[in-house]
C-alpha cells in the first residue's frame, strides 16, 4: 500500500501481475484488493499493461469509481513515468502521433487513423546503450508510451513487441508508474502519490539516479 483514505487506495503493482482478471487466470491486483476488503466497492479507473510496474489508483466506493471516472476523462490526472529507453535522448521532446488500437494483434500502431496522442519525455540519465527518460503522457491510449517512444526510434527496454533486441529475463519492461497527481475528487486537496523504482536486476544501474 503507497497511500489510502476512506475512499481511496493508491497501490504499486509489481511487473507482470495483472490489474484485473485476464484469460491466463494469474492472480491480479483488483481480485486480492478485494479479497483483503471485504464489503468494499473496491473499483478500477485506469490500467497499467501487464510487463509494467508502478502506482495504480483504485475506489473504494461507488461514488469514489465515479468521481474518478470523470477526472480521468476530463483530463485532471496527471502520470509521470520513468522509461530507459534505447539509445541516446538529448533533450526534452514532446512526441505527437495518432495511433490505432490493433486489437487482433494487442498492440497500437502509428496510423493515418485513430487517436491523436501526444507525450513529453526529458532524459533524466545516459547510459553506454541506453537513456533513463522521464515521461508524461497527455491521454491514456492503448499502449500509447511503448507505441509513441518505438515510433520515435526509442523503444524501450525488454519491449520486443514494440522493437527491443531482447526481452528481459522476467518477461517486464523497462517501463515504471513513477507517480499520479490530481486533485481530491471529495476534499479538493491536492494528491500526489509516488511508488520507487523496484527492487529488480532491470532498474538497478538506474536506482542511485535523483529523479525530482
Amino acid at each position: 500500500m503507497l497511500w489510502s483514505d476512506a475512499r481511496l487506495l493508491a497501490v504499486h503493482k509489481p511487473a507482470g501481475v495483472p490489474v484485473q482478471p485476464d484469460p491466463t487466470g494469474t492472480s491480479d491486483l483488483l481480485s486480492a484488493l478485494r479479497a483483503m476488503h471485504p464489503g468494499e466497492a473496491i473499483g478500477l479507473a485506469h490500467r497499467l499493461d501487464r510487463p509494467v510496474s508502478g502506482v495504480v489508483l483504485f475506489s473504494r466506493t461507488t461514488e469514489a469509481l465515479q468521481a474518478l471516472n470523470r477526472l480521468f476523462h476530463d483530463r485532471a490526472v496527471q502520470k509521470t513515468y520513468l522509461a530507459v529507453v534505447t539509445g541516446a535522448v538529448d533533450g526534452e521532446l514532446t512526441l505527437e502521433h495518432t495511433l490505432l488500437h490493433d486489437a487482433k494483434a494487442r498492440r497500437a500502431r502509428v496510423s493515418d487513423r485513430g487517436v491523436p496522442v501526444s507525450l513529453t519525455l526529458r532524459p533524466v540519465m545516459h547510459g553506454d546503450r541506453y537513456t533513463l527518460v522521464e515521461v508524461r503522457p497527455l491521454g491514456g491510449a492503448f499502449h500509447q508510451i511503448r507505441a509513441q517512444l518505438a515510433a520515435a526510434g526509442h523503444p524501450i527496454k525488454g519491449d520486443v513487441k514494440y522493437g527491443a533486441r531482447r526481452g528481459e529475463r522476467d518477461r517486464s519492461i523497462a517501463l515504471h508508474a513513477r507517480s499520479i497527481a490530481l486533485p481530491h475528487p471529495f476534499t479538493g486537496e491536492a494528491l500526489h502519490v509516488e511508488d520507487p523504482l523496484p527492487e529488480t536486476p532491470t532498474w538497478a544501474p538506474w536506482r542511485t539516479i535523483p529523479t525530482a
